[in-house]
């Protein structure tokens, strides 16, 4: 699938994803939500150090595509063909007037209204699909978690079409080994061929379940996780695809004095998403679609009405029942290693919550190419493990934010130390 452009772009959810949220679950009037939104989109916001970097990685991008769907990318997003710099005072007041038009109709002018008729007449005029129909057509699905037991506690995600399976595949194939017993640099290599398994499995079968049938029962049972389990050897080895039916964001979690969280994930996709933005509405529109197969036959093949993989996958944490609250970690193709990662740390090593974020990550890539942070233990061992390491400081690990429920301190909150986020209470 391309990356840019109209192709990738299916029916934006956000919106009604907000609506439908705050029906079932808010106090405060729907309108009274923008209203900080509105004000920094009309007078302005500082841009924080870490979005003026990606920000200017995303303006270099745009300077290589061409075409009329791109150039109002540019118009709101790259003025004078730059990216505003740290502390700079960046003003959208076309957004200010969507989110208004947003508030103001419950998202109805973004699916049937006004907002509808400029993404249709865009799209129509640049050589786009998306249509006034396919907006109208657009709702909000309610699912039920899925989840698997680690030591003792439950590790929830959404079902696919996300990979949050992936996170979990991983956990209960570590949950069968002694990991108290392991060498730091078992352990790490142990979570890495996990992984990489549960990846195999996921990019497999993970689609739209309107559309396939995804064997989530049998990924998750723990007979297939103990097949999986005895792959995985002292060295490193090349993932695939097992049979379990044989014979890239901004997240935030919070919680209230009542104790209601929410774990709450979205996102463009690739920085900057598909790069075509709607003149006079001073937003772009995401590349999901580019989570589709081309495969003919593959579960997830590209089709009309249908949800591609999607990378997004918020968590959340119980046990015997009982809360221990929300976590998530941004980052693509990152996010279920995160979540393997930040779970660990808080079950097996009984870190709080900024803690488990503060320490350095790993990220599996492809094949046997591992990259890690330069103060991560044991990479010598990997090395002669057979990992192909590279250590590197990008920004590859994702950025994660958790709030745990500690009955006898209330909340206790960790922020992505990676990025400009923030843990606060009120």
């Amino acid at each position: 699938m391309p990356a840019r452009g109209w192709l990738p772009v299916t029916v934006p959810g956000a919106p009604a994803g907000w609506r439908d949220l705050h029906a079932r679950f808010g106090r405060l009037p729907f309108a009274d939500l923008f209203t900080d939104a509105i004000g920094y989109a009309a007078d302005g916001y500082p841009v924080s150090p870490r979005a003026a970097y990606h920000w200017r990685q995303a303006v270099e991008v745009h300077a290589r595509l061409t075409g009329p769907e791109f150039a109002e990318w540019g118009e709101v997003y790259a003025r004078d063909g730059h990216a505003p710099a740290a502390g700079e005072l960046y003003r959208n007041p076309a957004k200010a007037r969507t989110l208004e038009l947003i508030a103001g109709s419950d998202a109805e002018e973004f699916y049937r209204g006004e907002i509808a008729v400029g993404i249709a007449a865009h799209a129509a005029a640049t050589g786009g699909l998306l249509t006034k129909e396919d907006l109208a057509r657009h709702t909000s699905t309610w699912v039920d978690p899925i989840s698997t037991n680690y030591r003792g506690y439950d590790v929830w995600e959404l079902p696919p079409n996300g990979q949050g399976i992936a996170a979990l595949m991983a956990l209960a194939i570590l949950d069968g080994v002694d990991v108290a017993g392991m060498s730091p640099e078992q352990r790490r290599h142990w979570q890495i061929e996990a992984m990489k398994l549960a990846f195999a499995d996921a990019h497999a079968y993970v689609a739209d379940p309107d559309h396939a049938a995804v064997p989530v029962e049998a990924l998750l049972s723990r007979e297939y996780a103990e097949r999986r389990r005895a792959l995985i050897g002292e060295t490193a080895a090349l993932p695939a695809p097992g049979e379990p039916t044989r014979g890239g964001t901004v997240y935030l979690c919070t919680a209230d004095a009542d104790g209601l969280m929410v774990s709450l994930i979205q996102s463009n996709y690739q920085g900057f998403g598909a790069y075509v933005a709607i003149p006079g509405y001073g937003f772009g529109l995401q590349n999901r679609g580019f989570g589709f197969s081309l495969q003919p036959g593959h579960p997830n093949v590209a089709a009309g009405g249908k949800r591609p993989f999607h990378t997004i996958i918020p968590g959340f944490l119980t046990k015997d029942g009982l809360p221990v609250g929300p976590f998530g970690v941004m980052g693509g193709h990152m996010q279920p290693q995160g979540h393997l990662q930040v779970v660990m740390s808080t079950v097996d090593d009984g870190l709080d919550p900024q803690a488990a974020l503060d320490a350095p990550r790993w990220y599996w890539h492809a094949g046997r190419q591992v990259y890690v942070e330069p103060d991560l233990d044991g990479i010598a061992d990997l090395r002669r493990r057979g990992h192909e390491v590279t250590v590197d400081e990008s920004d590859l690990y994702g950025y994660g934010q958790a709030v745990w429920y500690r009955p006898d301190r209330g909340y206790v909150a960790g922020s992505e130390p990676r990025a400009d986020g923030a843990a606060v209470g009120y």
